[in-house]
């Protein structure tokens, strides 16, 4: 599993030169005040700032006996 991807999608978000204020809005050093999904030619990723999306929950009521025999 590869933790640091080579094709994030820019965001002012998770740049190092932003910081985020509220959900939507990210104070950038360059910029000033930004949209969140926002980006500029001097974004540089921050891998500690990217929240990773929640993994699926497993819907058990959708399971029968069947799908676990062989």
């Amino acid at each position: 599993m590869n933790l640091f991807r080579k094709d994030i999608e820019p965001r002012c978000a998770y740049c190092e030169k932003g910081s985020q204020f509220s959900d939507t809005e990210v104070a950038c050093v360059k910029r000033g005040i930004v949209p969140a999904e926002h980006h500029c030619g001097a974004f540089r990723y921050d891998p500690l700032k990217r929240v990773p999306p929640r993994p699926v929950k497993l819907e058990q009521n959708k399971l029968k006996k069947e799908d676990f025999s062989l």
